[in-house]
């Protein structure tokens, strides 16, 4: 009898989606742009800065589930380290392939009802990559906006 994976595959389906429209845009973003900070006050990120911060939520969460480290990866995704397109695609593809490999030890949903220790505490597999996806997707939402401000006349 085979297991039920649709969670798991429908999960698995979306962190891809956010990895491929993250490269995509940064694929697409004038070189000038990745770092260019809007005048408008209301934003205190770039671009570049903001999908860094998507890719390191996800790279957190999954460096916590698969190897117990929870470090925020700050200190390795600043500006001055991945300051080119092509870095930070590379450290996007990097993300994507710790987050693949994660995926492989889910072997049905029911591994996503499971309990883990993060951080903060004990929490269900399943509300966590849910919580780790809501955040990834408001900085990649964020890069969106401030690209926006950027090519919009006000």
């Amino acid at each position: 009898m085979s297991s039920i994976k649709q969670q798991v595959d429908n999960l698995d389906k979306q962190f891809a989606e956010i990895h491929k429209i993250s490269c995509d845009f940064i694929a697409n973003l004038p070189a000038e742009l990745l770092y260019t900070r809007p005048a408008e006050a209301s934003f205190h990120d770039t671009c570049g800065e903001q999908i860094l911060r998507c890719g390191a939520v996800i790279e957190q969460s999954f460096g916590g589930l698969t190897a117990n480290l929870w470090d925020d990866p700050f200190e390795w995704t600043l500006p001055e380290t991945l300051n080119t397109r092509a870095k930070v695609l590379e450290y996007l593809s990097e993300v994507e392939d710790l987050r693949s490999r994660a995926f492989l030890a889910f072997k049905d949903d029911a591994d996503l009802s499971k309990e883990i220790m993060t951080p903060a505490g004990g929490q269900q597999i399943l509300a966590f990559l849910l919580d780790t996806l809501k955040r990834a997707r408001h900085h990649q939402q964020r890069a969106f906006k401030v690209f926006e401000a950027l090519t919009t006349d006000h």
